[in-house]
């Protein structure tokens, strides 16, 4: 099965938002991934309703939503009615995980937990058949353009492990740096689905890059 997509419109040329929402839409992307961060859980403001609705009024891939905010909890209803099909909440700012994915669920999105680099994958293990996505972060959440940790292989690993153990149908999501000289890799220890950013947005050809990650 072929690694699915997901560029993160953080990196996109905000001033054209219209138009890089358009290119991505034209590409073999498989979601667009939308960074919301609140300045608080992590060291960044990004964007947050009012322009995920615009994304989501252009898009026709659908929006994978990673919140990196503080209780979460405050704001699920609220993306999944700007256009939220996926919404992540982070492991380190959930006291009460379960209760908020069986609230995610209830409003008819995918269930996603994110996992900070010191996080290890064995917190899931009670809750993973609830969590249709896990998005693994590569890099300390907050910014865009970081280094990728290589510890992120051994933790996929883990994780497919859990998930196999489990009988969960759960896919992992990376989130970090990658690029095409790490993606080979990832799919390899058992990534599903691969966020890139900078290494999309960045590139000479965004719709060209997008093909040859998702052909790997």
């Amino acid at each position: 099965m072929s690694i699915q997509i997901a560029p993160s419109i953080l990196a996109a040329d905000f001033a054209n938002l219209q138009k890089e929402v358009e290119m991505l839409n034209s590409s073999e992307a498989d979601y667009i991934h939308v960074d919301i961060m609140d300045g608080l859980f992590v060291p960044n403001i990004s964007f947050g309703l009012p322009v995920t609705e615009a994304i989501h009024r252009h898009a026709s891939k659908p929006l994978d939503v990673h919140l990196m905010i503080m209780d979460p909890d405050r704001y699920l209803e609220a993306f999944r009615k700007v256009g939220a099909e996926t919404i992540s909440v982070h492991l380190e700012a959930c006291p009460h995980l379960h209760r908020t994915l069986q609230a995610i669920q209830n409003l008819g999105a995918k269930s996603g937990v994110a996992l900070n680099p010191h996080s290890p994958v064995e917190l899931l293990s009670e809750v993973i058949q609830e969590i249709d996505i896990v998005c693994m972060m590569s890099v300390n959440p907050g910014y865009g353009g970081q280094k990728f940790i290589e510890n992120t292989y051994q933790k996929i690993s883990r994780l497919k492990d859990l998930i196999i153990s489990k009988g969960a149908k759960t896919k992992i999501e990376i989130d970090g740096g990658v690029n095409l000289g790490n993606a080979p890799k990832l799919k390899e220890a058992g990534a599903d689905i691969l966020v890139a950013g900078s290494f999309v947005f960045n590139s000479a050809n965004p719709v060209d890059t997008i093909k040859e990650l998702k052909s790997i």
